[in-house]
């Protein structure tokens, strides 16, 4: 696709004018290969594993942000969920894979480590019982490990006896972080409806179905939105309003685009499609993987609903 010199000197202007960065690069990578019986092994191979897999990383990214001028706020991995390979041994006790997680981190340079979690949607094995009962103690012990559960879905139903575990969860997680403003809770996520694969932290898994490792890229640009719709009158049509959205979302993924083939190509991994990252009036984060902007007349259709 050509690039014309006017496009560039958009670009550029969304950068250094409107606040247009790469939120995250999150790099996926599957633990399937590192259980074992021994707690004391698996951690050693979790830890090998992750940061083998993941070692340039944040080499990739900081030379990426160099090369293009597109800041790339954070550096993040998630792994696959630990409760499925925590299976394997028998330790009640299973903090000391969070620290082998959060070691990883350290040594890598990224920013958060997600996937100690469990889905427990339709039932509770031992493996998830052990995990959520050790997320508190796991996220006051740990600086980057961030933790999730999934506790109910729409074919599944809500698995109560894992809303009260998760609720218990949350508490203890507060109160043995209370010295530091409770951070432990916001390094947790109670989900319902959690997709397979989520590079969004605090609830970042790497899904069972996807390859061994692989890069998602996060883009933010309400700055960009706001500035574009802006320029439009206030006499705008809704079809006038949907097409700026469209060519503004158009805009802003391809940065994304670029980047995320970047950096999947010097890595050597799987890449996902760019996802955007929003933010409402309220500050509140809203995160979904990018979609074709509905097009007018679905605007209009959908409207009486």
């Amino acid at each position: 696709m050509a690039i014309t010199p006017a496009e560039i000197a958009e670009t550029r202007g969304m950068v250094e004018e409107q606040n247009l960065d790469i939120r995250t690069i999150t790099m996926g990578v599957s633990l399937m290969g590192c259980g074992d019986e021994n707690l004391d092994r698996m951690c050693t191979k979790i830890y090998d594993h992750v940061t083998h897999t993941a070692e340039h990383l944040v080499e990739t990214a900081e030379n990426l942000e160099r090369e293009y001028g597109i800041p790339i706020v954070n550096k993040r991995v998630s792994v696959t969920p630990v409760a499925q390979i925590a299976a394997c041994c028998k330790d009640e006790d299973l903090t000391p894979i969070a620290h082998a997680l959060d070691r990883a981190a350290e040594t890598l340079g990224i920013d958060y480590l997600g996937g100690f979690s469990a889905l427990v949607q339709k039932g509770i094995g031992d493996a998830d019982r052990r995990v959520i009962q050790s997320i508190p103690q796991a996220l006051a012990t740990t600086s980057r490990v961030c933790s999730s559960v999934n506790v109910a879905s729409l074919r599944a139903g809500i698995n109560m006896d894992a809303v009260l575990m998760a609720a218990q969860t949350i508490i203890d997680a507060a109160k043995l972080t209370a010295d530091q403003d409770s951070v432990g809770a916001s390094k947790f996520v109670c989900f319902a409806n959690m997709v397979e694969d989520s590079p969004f932290m605090a609830g970042a898994v790497h899904g069972g179905g996807e390859a061994d490792a692989v890069i998602n890229v996060g883009v933010s640009g309400p700055g960009v939105m706001a500035a574009a719709l802006e320029t439009l009158p206030d006499s705008a049509s809704m079809m006038e309003v949907a097409e700026k959205i469209k060519q503004t979302a158009f805009k802003i993924t391809r940065a994304g685009e670029l980047m995320s083939r970047e950096a999947a190509h010097r890595l050597g991994v799987h890449r996902h499609p760019v996802v955007r990252h929003r933010r409402n009036v309220q500050g509140v984060h809203h995160h979904h993987r990018y979609v074709r902007p509905l097009s007018a007349q679905c605007i209009q259709r959908r409207a009486p609903r």
